[in-house]
């Protein structure tokens, strides 16, 4: 029956073709370009009916309709277009083209074409499993246990990430979702895919990515190592407990090893209930180098900020101690006493307390003879608190103190004292200086008990003098002085070079110690080494530059202090929402600074001399002096008389004589200071 409607429909293309090709040429009103017309626009309503209803089956009645629809458009270019011949060309293709797709009876339903064999279709999915079924069971190296298998099975189904398969898999005890699998390549003696990734795995299990730990495998029985094999642990269980309640090794791991100190490793904890501080201890392997520490983010780590200053580190080799104060230790007041303050056998003393707890040891001789040191803070720093320990340091081991400041204030007076020679003004430091000078050389020709001149030692028996220690005050003012600046840095120099081999050493106090700033450079470096320095609240902008003047390392320059150390009053946010004022802070930094020991300079709060109740407790009972012997060589040099006393004549190098000319300026120099050679002239100048 389909093939007769086939070729009816065929027939019926064919003995139209004539006449829409006729149809052209005929005058409108004849009967068969009616007709032909009329058929040709039934085609084109139906048409557009179809597309506006658009029906479910709208394709296939459009294609139905595609005869009338092209024999439209056939007569309409026949119309167009001159000529039998292309009229009739145009009729017989769309006759044959019909006549070969017979579009109405081959979209007949009985006349489909049939679909795919069903058998073929389902033995599609079924096929690729077998092989790998047969791989598992057949490798000796997969684990047969029912946890392994589900495992293997989800795995498997996820897409083997990497081109892996689960070779064995175990649970964790206590920890329901946590698990470990062992991982090896599909692909027998190649390396595992790229793939495999702890995003891959997370997804495959439906974790968090950070709840993924992919290791490397090393080979033991029953399993091998290398690319071709990887250990996977899924621990959302540990992770969650790891957030909530981590152990001491956990926490320094999550929030100190990741950043502040990056490779360290936990190693104990120690609790100080004496001190209120915690200590944590870490080690870091041989091959990671000295340890980097980021002081900010070690405090954040901590619970607590920077600027409290709470937290501090002290680098031991590979190992680093971590400490942990209740409240700053360099807010906290130490009070000096004379017990601190006097020099152990090897002329240590307790200058103040690092930021670990520490004391802050100071020296009065080193092994190359006697100290020098150098005292920098600006106005209100500590300054002449810290010059009085130093002072009291070396009074308690027996030495004689001068003290020369280029201007007065209120404490100097009271150090002053308890000194064998005070004095105020850069012509009295220069006098000072002159004698210091000549004594060096006093003191070279002064022999020992046993007969013979030796270098200062305190060890060593039989010294026929005592240690003496001077401090210049405010030494860059002085050297700063138009008439006498010059010679006050040219002897002060000198004497940082030679004075150590007679017991006589130096503490050069100030605001700044920087050879920028004036500071002679080679007097810096005696001082550097053959002293500690100590610094107290230097300006932010001055750190760099005076750390590298003293020859400190730029790894080693620390960075400025906060400008307190106590903790930001809680509630300011109701304060602002009431319109009050913050409480002022405490400025509790003085005395606050830097000791440099060694290489690397250690913060420290130094120890507090109580003025306003006095210091006299901090001193022997005695004030020590220069030897008979020490006096008389000064006095025939002209160098022992009254420091405060004006310029006498001749001193400086001006001619007594010239009384009618203008006064020479007071620069004078070395030589100078030998114009007065005898005591009678000595005598003759004080008188005047």
């Amino acid at each position: 029956m389909a093939a007769f409607v086939t070729k009816l429909e065929r027939t019926v293309y064919l003995a139209a073709a004539p006449a829409v090709g006729w149809a052209a040429n005929l005058p409108p009103h004849h009967p068969i370009a009616v007709a032909t017309a009329t058929a040709e626009g039934a085609g084109v309503a139906a048409a557009l009916a179809i597309v506006a209803a658009r029906p479910k089956r709208e394709g296939l009645w459009l294609v139905r309709l595609s005869p009338l629809l092209a024999a439209g458009a056939v007569d309409l270019a026949a119309r167009q277009i001159s000529g039998w011949h292309w009229d009739a060309a145009l009729a017989g293709g769309w006759g044959l083209l019909c006549y070969a797709l017979a579009p109405i009876s081959k979209t007949r339903r009985r006349n489909r074409p049939a679909l795919a064999p069903a058998p073929e279709a389902k033995a599609l999915p079924t096929a690729p499993p077998a092989p790998a079924q047969a791989e598992e069971v057949l490798d000796p190296l997969d684990a047969t246990d029912q946890f392994s298998a589900q495992v293997r099975a989800l795995w498997r189904k996820a897409g083997g990430a990497g081109h892996t398969h689960v070779a064995a898999a175990h649970p964790h005890v206590g920890q329901p979702h946590d698990l470990t699998m062992l991982l090896r390549s599909s692909e027998q003696g190649r390396p595992i895919g790229a793939g495999l990734t702890r995003a891959a795995v997370a997804a495959a299990f439906a974790v968090h990515e950070s709840d993924v730990v992919l290791l490397e495998t090393t080979a033991m029985a029953g399993r091998q190592s290398g690319p071709g094999w990887r250990e996977v642990q899924v621990i959302p269980d540990e992770r969650k407990r790891r957030r909530t309640d981590p152990t001491e090794a956990e926490r320094w791991e999550d929030k100190v090893a990741s950043a502040a100190i990056p490779g360290s490793r936990f190693i104990t904890k120690k609790r100080d209930d004496d001190k209120e501080v915690t200590y944590w201890v870490a080690q870091l392997p041989d091959s990671a180098g000295e340890p980097r520490i980021d002081p900010v983010a070690l405090a954040r780590a901590m619970g607590s900020s920077h600027d409290e200053g709470r937290v501090f580190a002290t680098v031991d080799g590979q190992r680093v101690l971590v400490a942990v104060w209740d409240d700053s230790p360099l807010s906290k007041v130490y009070p000096a006493t004379r017990e601190l303050l006097t020099p152990d056998e090897n002329g240590w003393w307790v200058t103040g307390y690092l930021a670990n707890g520490q004391p802050a040891l100071s020296r009065v001789y080193t092994d190359r003879g006697a100290a020098h040191g150098l005292l920098v803070a600006p106005s209100g720093g500590g300054k002449t608190q810290l010059m009085a320990l130093v002072m009291a340091a070396y009074a308690n081991f027996g030495a004689v103190l001068w003290l020369g400041t280029e201007a007065p204030d209120e404490k100097t007076p009271l150090l002053g004292a308890h000194c064998d020679r005070y004095g105020v003004g850069a012509l009295y430091m220069v006098r000072q200086l002159r004698a210091l000078v000549a004594l060096m050389e006093i003191r070279g020709t002064m022999l020992w008990a046993d007969g013979r001149v030796h270098d200062w030692d305190p060890k060593l028996p039989g010294c026929p003098y005592r240690p003496l220690h001077v401090f210049q005050d405010e030494f860059l003012s002085a050297a700063a002085d138009g008439d006498y600046g010059a010679e006050i840095s040219e002897l002060s120099q000198e004497f940082s070079v030679k004075g150590r081999k007679y017991g006589m050493g130096e503490d050069v106090a100030g605001q700044s110690a920087q050879v920028q700033h004036g500071f002679p450079s080679l007097m810096l470096k005696n001082i550097r080494e053959n002293g500690i320095p100590t610094l107290l609240k230097l300006a932010p902008g001055d750190i760099t530059s005076t750390f590298k003047d003293l020859g400190v390392a730029l790894e080693y320059i620390p960075d400025a202090l906060p400008r307190s150390f106590s903790k930001e009053a809680e509630g300011r946010i109701e304060r602002i929402l009431a319109g009050e004022a913050e409480p002022p802070s405490d400025s509790n930094t003085g005395g606050v600074g830097w000791i440099v020991p060694g290489r690397k300079p250690e913060v420290l709060r130094t120890l507090f001399a109580d003025f306003r109740k006095g210091i006299d407790d901090l001193f022997p009972g005695e004030v020590y002096h220069l030897t008979d012997h020490e006096i008389r060589e000064l006095e025939a040099r002209g160098l022992w008389f009254d420091w405060s006393l004006p310029p006498q004549p001749g001193e400086f190098g001006d001619d007594p004589d010239d009384e009618d000319e203008e006064p020479a300026p007071k620069r004078g120099g070395k030589n100078a200071a030998r114009s007065i050679t005898t005591a009678d002239q000595a005598l003759a100048a004080i008188r005047l």
